[in-house]
């Protein structure tokens, strides 16, 4: 079947190259001839009639050789455009060339203006035929497209992503008219494509009622935080379709071929801050052919820390994770992205266990580590505080001391802004992991370091997937104070911002990422509303159900006496913790783990021991 499909293809390819072969002759033979009765105002002397059937057989293999070379036979002539015409005048003058050279060398004595002649009128024969096809095609479209039924296109932006853009959607015919809006006051009235800018951003309402306008596509890829947000919403307000034009590395490459690149807005594009861009050319230098583990690979900010990790060429990745289907999942979707071009080993087994780790990193041999393993969830924990210290505490001194037996080179270690002057047990413990990380920064060769997380977008159990449930169910949804607010990243942001930690490496330290203002949740809420196209409050109500446990209204990037240690990096949206008195009682710390393991409920009066700065939400109020 395969096959067959196959053959049609080239048999279908082969027939258009031998229709513009002899249109090509024939285009030969009406220059040469238009040329001579032009020169000598008729065919009659027997000069210019010997020369039309003596020459015309020999250009035409001349010629057609040329366009061959010049692959004029291999283009899409639906989608022709300067190129095309380029390669087109390139070919004919070198071909006329060839033509006065031999004239000089055999003295034929053709006249120069014949020659001259041909060359000009071979092009426009050449220009008709090729360009023709996609002129007649265009006023079949737009004759069809006329039809009231069809509406209007509307592209934001009249740039070079809106010319691309334009020149697609003109040739599908979907629409009866297409206009552009620019907020450049030099390219008012001028024309894009064909297309007229008719306006500016904020004229977005009036054009859609004026022109029965459906769609509208973005189509200014560099665009993002604020100023996106606002033009989304300017857009979603008209209840028209919205796409967006992404970035070329936001592409869908396994979209068919011609069909647009384009996308549906996603809850990202609204939020109010730009993604912050890292430095991907350190990242590649520390990375490139090194043997990569990462705990927790297949969660959400473990699985993008492995799909981040495998574009700077490392020699092999293991996934290592207690859950085997997300492990798996990711797995396949490396192998079908890389082949064989990477190393992708899985290895299923708990941070909780210290011979595990150290049979899998003794098999393994990794030079970089990423401790992404944790439990996170707030109000979860608390209800299981001897979990979140078995597995967040325990967990990360096993995978810090298999990783030292096995001569790691860099170990950077997952942290969060609820480690700053925590009031729940999971914020508490990922506090301790931090000093544990600094504690064998001192001890050992090894490059330890820490990156601390607001909350990241999309990751399993944060806020947004949470609302967006609850709208898409009719509501309620819930905030927890009107007056909450929370630092946000997106999920690539937060594995970048892990890679970027491993290249500073300046061990001992943590690592915090400039996130901007924070976001009120509340505020939150409503624009995610409007966003499915509804109401806050009118069709969808708000409802304040109260802090959860462990929930704080703030969150912190650094307590007060780490300010005075907070310094910029290479980096100027990333801000270092260099290493602090992180001296802990180690002997509390082994009472911790001995009770947790236990399940003793003691083992949370030694952790309110050993990290200082814990204010248990149970407290608060005491």
């Amino acid at each position: 079947m395969q096959e067959k499909k196959t053959y049609k293809i080239h048999r279908t390819r082969n027939s258009i190259i031998v229709f513009l072969v002899l249109c090509d002759i024939v285009s030969v033979f009406l220059s040469l001839y238009f040329a001579v009765c032009i020169r000598f105002e008729s065919l009659s002397p027997a000069f210019g009639t010997n020369l039309l059937w003596l020459a015309w057989p020999l250009l035409s293999v001349l010629f057609c050789v040329l366009f061959y070379l010049f692959r004029l036979y291999h283009s899409m002539w639906r989608y022709s455009g300067i190129s095309e015409g380029l390669r087109i005048i390139a070919s004919v003058v070198i071909g006329s060339a060839i033509c006065f050279g031999c004239d000089l060398a055999f003295d034929l004595h053709i006249p120069l203006s014949i020659q001259m002649l041909f060359s000009l009128l071979l092009m426009v024969f050449l220009c008709v035929s090729r360009f023709g096809y996609r002129a007649v095609r265009h006023l079949s479209i737009r004759k069809n497209s006329k039809s009231p039924a069809r509406a209007s296109l509307l592209v934001v932006g009249a740039g070079s992503g809106a010319a691309m853009i334009i020149a697609q959607m003109r040739g599908y015919g979907r629409y009866r008219d297409i206009v552009a809006v620019d907020d450049d006051a030099n390219k008012q009235k001028m024309r894009i494509q064909g297309v007229e800018v008719v306006g500016f951003v904020r004229d977005i309402p009036r054009i859609v009622t004026q022109r029965s306008v459906s769609d509208i596509i973005v189509a200014i890829p560099s665009l993002k935080g604020e100023k996106l947000s606002e033009i989304l919403d300017l857009c979603r307000k008209t209840g028209c379709r919205v796409r967006i034009l992404p970035l070329i590395q936001e592409m869908d490459t396994e979209k068919k071929k011609g069909a647009p690149p384009l996308r549906e807005i996603r809850v990202n594009d609204i939020l109010f801050r730009e993604e912050v861009q890292l430095d991907m050319d350190s990242i590649g230098v520390y990375l490139n052919g090194k043997d990569v583990l990462v705990t927790g690979g297949g969660g959400s900010i473990g699985s993008e820390i492995c799909r981040q990790a495998a574009r700077f060429n490392i020699k092999s990745l293991t996934i290592f994770d207690i859950y085997e289907n997300t492990a798996y999942e990711l797995h396949c979707e490396l192998k079908r992205q890389y082949g064989d071009a990477l190393d992708v080993k899985i290895r299923i087994g708990s941070v909780r266990e210290i011979e595990r780790l150290k049979q899998v990193f003794c098999e393994v041999h990794p030079q970089i580590v990423f401790h992404a393993a944790a439990h996170k969830h707030v109000p979860l924990m608390e209800d299981c505080p001897l979990e979140a210290i078995k597995n967040n505490v325990q967990g990360t001194l096993n995978t810090l001391q298999a990783a030292n037996e096995a001569g790691v080179e860099r170990f950077v270690n997952l942290s969060t802004d609820k480690a700053v002057n925590p009031t729940s047990i999971m914020g508490a413990t990922k506090r301790l992991t931090e000093m544990a990380v600094q504690s064998f920064a001192k001890k050992t060769g090894m490059k330890c370091m820490s990156v601390r997380f607001g909350n990241v977008l999309g990751s399993h159990g944060s806020v947004i997937p949470l609302m967006e449930n609850q709208i898409r169910n009719g509501g309620p949804v819930t905030v927890t104070h009107p007056d909450i607010v929370r630092y946000f990243m997106t999920i690539p942001e937060a594995a970048q911002l892990v890679l970027q930690a491993g290249a500073l490496a300046n061990s001992g330290s943590v690592y915090v990422l400039d996130m901007g203002k924070p976001v009120k949740i509340m505020e939150l809420a409503k624009t995610l509303i409007h966003f499915y196209g509804y109401e806050p409050d009118v069709d969808i109500p708000i409802e304040i159900i109260g802090l959860r446990p462990g929930e704080k209204l703030y969150e912190e990037l650094a307590m007060a006496e780490e300010k005075e240690r907070l310094d910029t990096t290479a980096h100027n949206r990333i801000f270092k913790l260099g290493p602090g008195e992180t001296s802990f009682d180690l002997e509390l710390f082994e009472q911790m783990l001995t009770l947790a393991n236990n399940n003793d409920m003691d083992a949370i009066g030694r952790l309110k021991q050993i990290v200082t700065t814990y204010q248990p939400w149970c407290d608060r109020d005491r």
